[in-house]
């Protein structure tokens, strides 16, 4: 969670005072309601009902199968401040029901900053004698004077949360110290915390056999890319394809990534319970877009499956001014649930490779079947789909091992009412880049929304494939099953509703198929007949610790 914010004065009239000390207006025993209907409002990813999210935190997924995800949230304002832990839980990361807020601020003008939540199992806090589905998080109190650590317990299993009477549990006197995200290390016994020294550009490591009281172990700093400020640490051991698993540090700035603003990096390396060795220097970006920030890795998920993540999906320099403020009065998504695993790439080495977490819950219809693409182009209208938001596969075969001059692969999403367009394409020839442009559009003009962004996608088989999916006003592309991947949002002034793929220069034996399948509504079936969702009732958790394999 950045330090700087802008304030505003902004509230939700007709709301009881959700407590005392807290700005009034929030209400705390019941969700916002939000309308999902507007045409900029994505249907699959997750946005907040009104107002302004930032980063993911406190994931988890509890013994039932029930996702949870809390975010940085401002219920009274479409800007940063205020800030309280939004909260939302899904079955399957996709088809989510708002829930109440889950932590408030105890007084007026603190902020409850990012972090995690852990299942204490074992009761090692001590606050779950009677049962061992107890949630324990652990989040930033940001104060004038400075950023603490505190910790707040739930006994119903993450929907109502009780502040931890002795907090802070940790502090170092400092206004830039922030975003616990804590893990359980089994080989130790202990609970492992990393933490942002924001702009000393170091991690923290510190441990606790409670989660009351901690340890400082060890600094990991100065590594890749530095930016402004580190935020949003994590520390997680993710599984390797063809190989061990293997630890990774990821470490989010802000500013300073290399399309400007905020992005995250990440560091392969081994962790012995104390401190933390990167394999190498080398700066590895998870995104090759501009809008995927503060990632957080789910907790709870089995040993030796794959981590499951979330972003932000936006960037610090023009998320507080992007148009579904003024026009649908909400700011900001999260990305797709996406699986991850490490990967040795050619020529590269470590590589964090993300899919999307199984979309299969949301197909519809498919609108193109392997439909064959070779030196010529297909076109989708699917301006009858209801939520405008489609899943698309490219499969290429037979590459020939000799460069191709000039074979390209393209697509674009347009309006068919304004011409508007974000399009991208990838050259099979030269250094093999990959583009994409979302300068076409009319609904938002700003000096930091960079317009065009690329990679390299090496080929080191005789295949290459290209996913997506576009939600109204996000675009998410993944490249060879998830080398690379790109998150970026879009904001045209009418709607994208027309698709056009195609190719040219292709040699002889090389064959192209396009699959494309309309994806449905998360949330069309929860609003009423204006678009508006209510949100849930707070919900009790059963005290089982079973977690079902087939679930991941």
């Amino acid at each position: 969670m950045a330090r700087t914010l802008f304030f505003a004065g902004a509230l939700l009239l007709g709301w009881a005072s959700a407590q005392s000390s807290t700005s009034t207006a929030v209400p705390s025993t019941t969700p916002l309601p939000g309308d999902y209907s507007g045409y900029l409002r994505p249907q699959i990813h997750y946005s907040p009902p009104v107002n302004f999210m930032n980063d993911p935190n406190g994931m988890f997924v509890d013994a039932q199968g029930i996702w949870h995800l809390y975010y940085q949230y401002n219920p009274t304002s479409t800007v940063a401040g205020n800030q309280h832990w939004g909260h939302a839980t899904s079955k399957d990361l996709y088809h989510w029901d708002n829930q109440k807020i889950a932590i408030f601020p105890s007084k007026t003008g603190d902020g409850i900053f990012s972090g995690s939540c852990v299942i204490d199992s074992n009761n090692t806090s001590g606050f779950f004698p009677s049962q061992n589905n107890g949630v324990v998080a652990i989040y930033t109190l940001n104060t004038a004077r400075e950023q603490t650590q505190e910790i707040a317990y739930s006994t119903d299993g993450g929907y109502t949360f009780i502040k931890y009477a002795q907090n802070p549990v940790i502090s170092i006197n400092s206004t830039q110290f922030r975003d616990p995200k804590v893990i359980w290390h089994a080989p130790t016994s202990k609970w492992v915390a990393v933490l942002a020294y924001a702009v000393d550009f170091a991690i923290g490591i510190y441990t606790s056999p409670d989660l009351k009281n901690w340890t400082f172990t060890s600094n990991f700093s100065h590594h890749g890319l530095l930016g402004l400020q580190y935020e949003c640490p994590n520390l997680q051991e993710i599984p390797m394809v063809s190989g061990d698993p293997t630890w990774v540090m990821t470490i989010s700035i802000n500013p300073g990534a290399p399309l400007g603003g905020s992005i995250m990096q990440y560091f392969p390396g081994s962790f012995n319970g104390t401190h933390f060795t990167a394999v190498d220097s080398a700066a590895r970006i998870a995104d090759f877009g501009k809008d995927n920030y503060a990632g957080q890795f789910f907790h709870g998920t089995p040993e030796g499956s794959d981590a499951i993540s979330m972003a932000w999906a936006s960037n610090w320099q023009y998320s507080q001014t992007v148009p579904t403020g003024e026009k649908e009065g909400w700011r900001s998504a999260m990305s797709l649930p996406r699986r991850n695993r490490l990967k040795n790439i050619t020529r590269i080495g470590y590589t964090l490779v993300s899919e999307p977490y199984d979309l299969t819950p949301l197909y519809d219809m498919p609108l193109a079947n392997a439909v064959k693409v070779i030196n010529n182009s297909a076109t989708i209208d699917y301006s009858k789909v209801v939520s405008g938001a489609l899943y698309f596969e490219v499969n290429v075969t037979g590459i020939p091992s000799a460069n191709i001059t000039d074979g390209t692969a393209n697509f674009t999403f347009y309006s068919s009412v304004s011409g508007e367009s974000i399009r991208g394409g990838f050259y099979f020839g030269g250094d093999v880049p990959f583009w994409i442009n979302r300068g076409n559009l009319n609904g938002f003009d700003n000096p930091f929304f960079t317009d065009k962004m690329s990679t390299n996608n090496l080929l080191s088989t005789s295949t290459w494939r290209m996913s997506g999916v576009i939600d109204r006003s996000i675009l998410e592309i993944f490249l060879d099953g998830g080398d690379r991947s790109a998150t970026n949002t879009f904001f045209p002034e009418y709607s994208i509703d027309t698709m056009t793929f195609g190719t040219r220069a292709l040699p002889a034996g090389m064959d192209v198929t396009l699959t494309v399948w309309s994806l449905k509504s998360a949330w069309g079936a929860k609003g009423s007949s204006n678009g508006t969702v209510a949100g849930n009732s707070t919900m009790k958790a059963k005290r089982s610790m079973r977690i079902d394999s087939e679930l991941f």
